[in-house]
Order: structure tokens, then sequence, then C-alpha cells
């Protein structure tokens, strides 16, 4: 990736999204369309932001039975996306068949832990141990099942990179330094700076709300640039 910052787009209006984008378009290197954004514009908001020219992430974190995700794959191909989450909890036979219905040239990777969830959390669903333990667990299911690689917080990062070297890594909820770890709502609870999940080996760097609710989106989009 020769811009590792994926802006997400997740915003109510279509007009909205495209105008960031397009504002922001020199100072990114993709464009994060996740379930908000497809369940409130579809396949048409997907093609009005693709004029913009930038790789498309679609991060619909399919999670169903192997053949009913395979079917959800091969219907999001001719969207042309550069990227496409699963759901690593999903299972190996879920998550290969994903890849197999995927196109050529688009990257599968798995959701290991989202963001939003800690410890305390896991346990109220029946996960045990770490964090750290439950993500490198599913990092290595998604490897052996041939995925291009995971979504991981920044905090697993540098563990998974050491056993996975190839591997294409997504972190999520990350929060530049200036604005703190809680910037844009609390929902997000294993955040790091971009500057820092580079440096551990992520591949792509997600960042919405530091950049969309800022006062000033293009002048947050070029501040977190010369962090990189």
């Amino acid at each position: 990736m020769s811009h590792p910052v994926y802006l997400a787009l997740d915003l109510p209006s279509l007009g909205a999204a495209t105008d960031l984008a397009r504002k922001v378009k020199a100072h990114v290197g993709g464009l994060k369309l996740g379930l908000e954004f497809f369940c409130a514009h579809g396949s048409h908001g997907v093609h009005e932001v693709a004029k913009i020219g930038l790789p498309i992430f679609l991060d619909l974190k399919l999670h169903d039975i192997p053949n009913t995700v395979a079917g959800a794959m091969q219907a999001v191909n001719v969207l042309e996306p550069a990227i496409v989450t699963v759901h690593a909890s999903g299972g190996r036979a879920m998550m290969e068949d994903a890849k197999a219905a995927a196109r050529e040239n688009t990257k599968v990777v798995a959701v290991t832990m989202l963001t939003s969830l800690d410890e305390r959390d896991m346990a109220r669903t029946g996960m045990m141990g770490s964090a750290h333990d439950q993500v490198l667990r599913l990092a290595e299911l998604a490897r052996t099942a041939g995925l291009d690689g995971i979504v991981c917080s920044g905090h697993e990062i540098a563990a998974v990179h050491r056993e996975w070297k190839d591997g294409f890594f997504v972190v999520p909820g990350l929060r530049p330094e200036a604005t703190g770890s809680t910037s844009g709502g609390a929902d997000q609870k294993r955040v790091v700076t971009p500057r820092a999940a580079r440096d551990a080996g992520a591949s792509v760097l997600v960042v919405g709300r530091p950049i969309s609710r800022a006062a000033d989106p293009l002048q947050a989009a070029r501040d977190i640039e010369a962090t990189l």
C-alpha cells in the first residue's frame, strides 16, 4: 500500500460522504465503507464513492454459514473492492469459502476481536482468557484458512506480525495523540496512535472520526499523514 490510511466514511448522507472523501483524497490511501454506509446507500453508494478514484474497503464483517457467505462475497465482487472483511469466529470452512468466492485482486481479511470489546466483554459472552490470546488464536485460524490477513487492534498487531510475517493487517480504532484515546466517543476501548500501529506492522490504518468529525477534516488528515 502506497498510503496506509483508509478513511472510514460511515456517514448517513451520501453527499456528505463523497464531499469529505474528495476533500481529503490527496492525504489518504483508500476509503472504508462499513455496515452503516452499506445499509443506507447499498451498491449505488459504493459506485458513487468509487468514482473518487481511491481503493474501496468493504467492511461488511460477513458472518453466516459458509454457503451464504460465499454467495454474499460473489454478490459484492461486481463492486470490485480492494478489501472485504469476514468474521474469523465464523470458522475455517466459512473463511475458506469466502476466499474462494472473492475476486482475485480482493484481499479477504478476518475480523478477530472488535476494538470496542475488552476482556470483561469477552467473559460476558463466554470467551475465556485474554484479548491478546483470542486474537492470536483467530489469526492462526485465518492464516490456515488461506485468508490474506486479519483485522485487530494495535495492541495485538506486533505479536500477530511476528507469527505471520507476510500477513496483511488492518488496524481500526486509531486515535491521534493530540485527541486522546476517547476522541469521538468511548465505544473504542483498545486504541493506539496511527504511528504506533504502523511501526508494529499494520498494513492499513483505519481512521474515521478523528478526520470526519474534525473542525477541519483536511488539516486533520494532513496532521495524521505527517506522523507516518
